[in-house]
């Protein structure tokens, strides 16, 4: 009579013969069927303390702390890259519950990156971004945009001060045109200057200055006239 091997159902017997080992406190390195990596160590099966994972199929390195198998505390997140087969930074920092959180520094290029404050995954605090194109904005920053308070120098050395919302510049601001010598006060709605004034500021130290000044315009009340116009703009919005 022909013997019948009985068909296993459930796991995986690799991960079977794994939940058997109980692994706690410093171990050598544990290597998983996938090829992924882990030296450090554990508590209660689980990677609790110091520690480095290596993600083979995403070319990517952890080396710090971890709570109940979850990066969580102070670490490091490195990438391969295919091109020099070296890993580089990507991003050092805090972690909490395998999240960025709190204050860290990440790395988008070679010239652009992030240093400041994250909650969840996501810029969200006081930060300072380095952009590409020489831009850089310190301020406050809420799920990965520009919002509250904050200042963006641009690589024309013009700058902007002032109120943003949802990464655009909103609410009461000012904007030095450093470059042709002027400063513009004023109200912004989503990105666009909606009321204002403009005067000469620095206009002699200029490297392109405009041909002829500002010339002076007196009002009886011009801050009045001010809110006036942005008392205007805000019934338009709503």
């Amino acid at each position: 009579m022909p013997h019948l091997k009985k068909t296993r159902n459930g796991e995986p017997l690799a991960k079977l013969w794994d939940s058997k080992v109980h692994k706690c406190g410093l171990r050598h390195t544990v290597y998983s069927v996938n090829g992924n990596e882990y030296t450090g160590e554990w508590l209660d099966n689980k990677k609790h303390g110091k520690g480095t994972q290596v993600w083979m199929k995403d070319g990517a390195i952890y080396d710090g702390d971890w709570k109940c198998g979850k990066r969580d505390g102070y670490g490091t997140y490195s990438k391969l890259f295919q091109a020099t087969k070296e890993y580089a930074r990507q991003y050092c920092g805090g972690w909490k519950n395998d999240r960025k959180h709190g204050y860290g520094t990440y790395f988008y290029s070679n010239s652009a990156f992030y240093e400041g404050e994250w909650s969840e995954d996501q810029r969200s605090g006081w930060g300072r971004m380095y952009y590409d194109n020489g831009d850089i904005y310190e301020g406050e920053w809420m799920m990965n945009k520009r919002h509250g308070q904050g200042i963006i120098r641009f690589a024309n050395e013009n700058r902007y001060e002032g109120s943003w919302k949802d990464g655009k510049k909103n609410g009461n601001g000012r904007f030095y045109y450093l470059d042709k010598g002027q400063l513009y006060e004023g109200f912004w709605v989503d990105g666009v200057a909606k009321c204002g004034a403009i005067s000469d500021f620095g206009r002699d130290e200029a490297p392109m200055p405009t041909k002829y000044p500002i010339p002076k315009v007196h009002l009886l009340d011009a801050q009045l006239v001010l809110m006036e116009s942005q008392l205007a703009v805000h019934d338009q919005c709503l």
